[in-house]
């Protein structure tokens, strides 16, 4: 049966926002409040593909759903299954506080694997391996009917993953196996998702996906196929906003964020010991380069933006979009930064201008 979308009021938007947007009377309750437009999603399920600790973007997601209400469900990689579900005992701590005080509860926890989109894909060297020991329906097909199953319909899908086994080799140098490999893992499992989620979604859902801007423009150091996986991740976006928006009448988006320094990115090009690695070092060229250079980008951030595209209440009309969150350095066409243009009088006016006082 298809779900009541009335909602009520939990968290809050702010009024600037609450003042511009103005949810279909049929769909959601409207109720606006002093502090501005708020979100509730009671009753609502979401499930989060690519959760593994506190620090990426898919905790901050996961959490900001939670806040505003929903019950949160993850999939996690069975190689550092293990690990994540130990953590989730020993309790994260301040990273799992939300600003009511409470702490982010993960009501269940499927071992997911998106390398494979149904279990005849999945050889019998990984069943052997003992990280996989003892697990079955790790796929993608099987997941998404066992989600279905113990939660009933799904309303918000999340593809928070990305994996190059090439990553740190210039795409000279990246073999066949390694360039499908970054694709597969990284653009065709969003594909996948929403084929096997799709039917047991509820209408008016939401899914969306985490890119970057090496998709459009070249970053040095973001190798492996990556780049080209990204390129592809944002163009399935258009693509499957249009068919799976006939299919099932769910909206597709994706965001594409700026560095952050999680598990996964610091192994990218990572540094010995103390020394910086590659994220490090994207991390400061967007402080110095980005038109909001006073804002120190994290995770919260994409957090918050997720929750906008994915909440009906704030986007029933939006899908196929790339939402940029990355503080505008995918706008900048000529870094401030440049010993090539260190003598210039307009970008020392600029490199003074901090924007200290918008903070």
């Amino acid at each position: 049966q298809p779900r009541n979308h009335r909602m009520q009021a939990t968290l809050s938007i702010p009024r600037a926002a609450g003042a511009i947007l103005r949810p279909h009377a049929n769909t959601v309750t409207k109720r606006y409040m002093s502090n501005g437009f708020n979100v509730d999603l009671k009753g609502k399920v979401a499930f989060v593909a690519g959760v593994a600790d506190s620090r990426g973007y898919g905790w901050a997601i996961s959490k900001y759903l939670a806040e505003a209400g929903a019950k949160v469900l993850v999939g996690t990689w069975p190689v550092v299954l293990g690990g994540f579900k130990k953590a989730i005992e020993k309790g994260f701590g301040d990273d799992a506080k939300m600003s009511n005080g409470e702490e982010m509860k993960i009501t269940q926890v499927y071992p997911l694997d998106l390398a494979f989109s149904n279990e005849q894909e999945i050889p019998a060297k990984v069943l052997q391996n003992k990280y996989y020991a003892g697990l079955t329906g790790f796929d993608i097909r099987s997941v998404a009917a066992k989600v279905h199953a113990d939660h009933g319909p799904i309303d918000f899908l999340v593809h928070s993953v990305a994996n190059g086994p090439e990553v740190t080799k210039p795409l000279l140098q990246t073999s066949r196996q390694g360039y499908l490999a970054a694709s597969s893992a990284s653009a065709y499992s969003m594909i996948a998702m929403v084929q096997e989620f799709g039917p047991y979604m509820a209408p008016g859902g939401g899914v969306i996906s985490i890119t970057y801007m090496a998709s459009e423009k070249a970053v040095p150091g973001y190798g492996g196929g990556m780049s080209s996986a990204k390129a592809q991740l944002e163009s399935d976006t258009r693509t499957l906003a249009f068919e799976a928006g006939r299919e099932w009448g769910i909206r597709v988006n994706t965001i594409s964020a700026g560095p952050l320094k999680s598990r996964a990115a610091s192994a990218i090009g990572k540094g010995l010991g103390s020394e910086k690695g590659h994220i490090d070092f994207s991390i400061d060229y967007m402080k110095a380069n980005s038109p909001l250079p006073g804002n120190d980008l994290n995770s919260d951030d994409v957090g918050a933006a997720a929750l906008a595209l994915l909440a009906p209440q704030l986007s029933r009309a939006i899908t196929g979009v790339t939402l940029y969150v990355d503080n505008g350095m995918h706008a900048m066409g000529l870094a401030l930064d440049s010993q090539s243009f260190a003598d210039s009088p307009t970008f020392k006016v600029y490199k003074e201008k901090t924007g200290a006082q918008g903070k």
